[in-house]
């Protein structure tokens, strides 16, 4: 299983970016150039995910939005990755267990927008996640109040690292996050849908 996935040097720093991409759109272009920056990552991988257990509707095919994802985004140090098709896992923390086993000496920070940290408390071993990696917040329009007064923010509270020290976030040890206010393309996946601009 290890020959299928890249190469990456001891001491690297990643940024893993999860979801559907369903479709993918500018704002995850976005929220990637900003992490890439804020957060001093060596690289950044889109986890295409074959589907997201808190939604009830099937995403579209995986060639399908790796197709796209492909499409939109073109930077040398971004890669878009099926990993959690070839592992087979299902959850965030089951995916991260598996790539902190293959990369040992790799770090690793998990990337959300701030509209997930809203929800983050509903994930599975959601506490085991931010135990264990970094977490890099960025801010998604209409989402900061929430986000900042979510279950997962209150209890992490005393973890937090302050925007303006966000490159150390990727060299801290967990738990550690934090969140930063980026100017964002005020896209939806959702909204794309409901439109009709993306389907199977």
């Amino acid at each position: 299983m290890r020959n299928a996935f890249p190469f990456l040097r001891p001491g690297m720093t990643v940024g893993l970016l999860g979801g559907s991409f369903d479709p993918p759109h500018h704002g995850h272009v976005q929220i990637s150039l900003a992490a890439l920056k804020r957060f001093n990552l060596d690289q950044l991988w889109w986890l295409v995910t074959p589907g997201n257990p808190l939604k009830e509707n099937p995403p579209a095919s995986m060639a399908r939005r790796m197709g796209a994802a492909r499409e939109l985004m073109h930077h040398p140090r971004v890669r878009i990755s099926d990993i959690e098709a070839r592992l087979g896992t299902r959850y965030t923390a089951e995916t991260l267990r598996h790539l902190r086993k293959t990369y040992p000496h790799v770090r690793f920070v998990w990337l959300m927008g701030a509209d997930n940290l809203a929800h983050f408390h509903r994930w599975k071993d959601w506490r085991n996640i931010l135990d264990t990696v970094p977490v890099g917040v960025l801010a998604r329009p209409g989402e900061r109040i929430s986000a900042r007064l979510s279950p997962a923010a209150r209890s992490y509270r005393a973890d937090r690292i302050p925007a303006s020290q966000s490159q150390r976030l990727a060299r801290a040890d967990a738990p550690a996050w934090c969140f930063v206010n980026v100017p964002m393309v005020d896209a939806s996946s959702t909204e794309i849908r409901r439109r009709g601009d993306w389907s199977d």
